[in-house]
């Protein structure tokens, strides 16, 4: 074995094309390459696989940043941090927080859906590529202090889109940003890609109470109205969000097979959770259906634009704002203040959150932080029917 501790005993060493190698415990050893006479060596972890009886190597770079006498506590930190997660059963697979996000995008396709994968994939791209450093670092090396750095960056840079575009960044878009590169990690923890989540675990929090109350309300008149002045094709879709109290994109992607006319039933395929649910139907919206769903192919949107193609949220966009204007509703009215609208109606009405909550394609958790307050007075009726 040779000394490899200071700076004196590397530059004594023979230019060479095979590490020097220091041992640091039992099948654990700390290589140095030199290459040149004056350059700055690059280090080398290996590591005796004991089920295996077989030599893994994990290069760790040329530290070259840091000064000569540092080099070597770095290096054999960071060979003893590998040599750690390996004992642990953590995969010798190198990846970095850039190949962990891939991968993440990777699984969203196979075990969710594609517009998932797209929405993590454009986050990603957005936010986690473009810093450079923390891409690139291996995923076993992520430190604290680095998701610390990532997040600040993050709540400094404005919107791009939406109605609050080139403003501030809420708690609850924070929170939509944040959330896709925890799962990210979540995942290559799970995986056992790494063996510690301690670099993010108490950084990625979500921000609690970020999300607002839905302050937009629109009554059974004024959603008349909104239908009212949308063009026909638009008209029809915007009546089943006021029917059914379902996402805009997951009536935008029923087709003629989601609908069971002989059971009434509609089966919600592509929505926020991925998950299929079916909906039992009234017979007033059954037939409202069965009108939509008459003589198509099973393949064919229920709701299609005139041109018969899905609809899309730029496709509806503009129409809806023209359709706001001209029926005088809330200026901020949104094809998502129907649903809103819809869920308060029924968490007024009684219906139990569970029920609301399997209608719309959400948690119970999310119906109580929205709309708990509407429960308050069916509570106190319902105490006041136990006088005696």
């Amino acid at each position: 074995m040779t000394k490899l501790s200071t700076v004196i005993d590397r530059s004594k060493l023979k230019v060479r094309r095979d590490p020097y190698w220091s041992k640091i415990m039992s099948g654990c050893y700390l290589g140095y390459r030199k290459m040149t006479s004056t350059g700055s060596g690059t280090w080398t972890a290996r590591y005796l696989d004991p089920d295996q009886q077989k030599q893994i190597r994990k290069p760790l770079g040329d530290y070259s940043d840091y000064p000569d006498n540092e080099r070597y506590d770095l290096a054999q930190k960071d060979a003893l941090a590998w040599f750690k997660h390996l004992g642990r059963g953590g995969s010798n697979e190198s990846l970095t927080v850039k190949d962990i996000c891939q991968r993440y995008v990777d699984h969203l396709k196979s075990e969710k859906t594609k517009k998932a994968a797209k929405d993590a994939d454009q986050r990603f791209n957005r936010y986690v590529y473009n810093n450079t450093k923390l891409a690139r670092t291996d995923i076993t090396k992520l430190k604290p202090s680095q998701i610390d750095t990532w997040k600040k960056a993050l709540r400094e840079t404005l919107t791009t889109s939406g109605s609050n575009r080139g403003g501030q960044r809420s708690d609850s878009t924070l929170n939509r940003d944040i959330t896709c590169l925890r799962s990210a990690l979540n995942l290559a923890y799970k995986e056992g890609l790494v063996t510690s989540d301690f670099a993010w675990k108490g950084k990625l929090l979500p921000i609690k109470n970020a999300e607002r109350k839905r302050d937009v309300y629109i009554d059974l008149e004024q959603r008349r109205k909104l239908i009212e002045f949308c063009p026909h094709d638009l008209a029809e879709f915007v009546k089943c969000s006021c029917l059914i109290p379902l996402r805009c994109g997951a009536i935008a992607n029923l087709t003629t097979s989601n609908y069971d006319k002989k059971l009434k039933t509609l089966r919600v395929g592509k929505d926020k959770s991925g998950q299929d649910r079916r909906i039992s139907l009234p017979q007033n919206i059954a037939t409202f259906l069965e009108q939509h769903t008459k003589d198509k192919l099973p393949n064919a949107p229920i709701f299609a634009r005139s041109n018969g193609d899905f609809w899309g949220k730029d496709a509806w966009k503009y129409p809806i704002k023209d359709a706001v204007i001209k029926a005088e509703l809330p200026i901020n009215t949104t094809m998502y203040t129907i649903r809103h609208s819809v869920i308060t109606d029924l968490v007024h009405g009684g219906l139990d959150t569970l029920t609301v909550a399997q209608l719309s394609g959400t948690s119970v958790l999310m119906i109580e932080q929205h709309y708990g307050h509407l429960t308050k007075n069916h509570a106190k009726e319902a105490l006041s029917r136990l006088a005696i």
